[in-house]
């Protein structure tokens, strides 16, 4: 089965919807399944080294995405946001369009949202 994963919130807006997303992102990899990520809005600061952890806050979601993408979890970044947040995107976060999302709905068993 393949799962896709949207995420659209600031990584660390002071809920804990983001972790939640990349917990289960993790879960279902280890579960087996196909999973992928694809950032848009303010989720693209996930993908850049620049985003780090609050002090009050004990999980480091950028480092979670990371070890994502290591264990072979494909990663693409909304293009159009990337040029609104133009920073560095650290390797494996990768600039895609809304016609390569569009795709990956499409051929997606499950479409997540965050």
């Amino acid at each position: 089965m393949s799962v896709l994963i949207i995420f659209n919130r600031d990584p660390y807006d002071g809920s804990d919807i983001t972790w939640n997303a990349l917990r289960l992102a993790e879960t279902l990899l280890k579960k087996g399944e196909e999973v992928r990520v694809f950032l848009m809005n303010d989720s693209v600061d996930l993908a850049r080294d620049v985003c780090v952890k609050p002090d009050n806050y004990d999980q480091d979601l950028t480092q979670m995405l990371k070890t994502l993408i290591f264990n072979g979890v494909v990663v693409k970044v909304c293009g159009t946001c990337m040029v609104y947040k133009n920073y560095p995107y650290f390797d494996g976060a990768n600039k895609s369009t809304m016609g390569e999302l569009a795709d990956w709905v499409i051929s997606s068993d499950k479409v997540l949202t965050f």
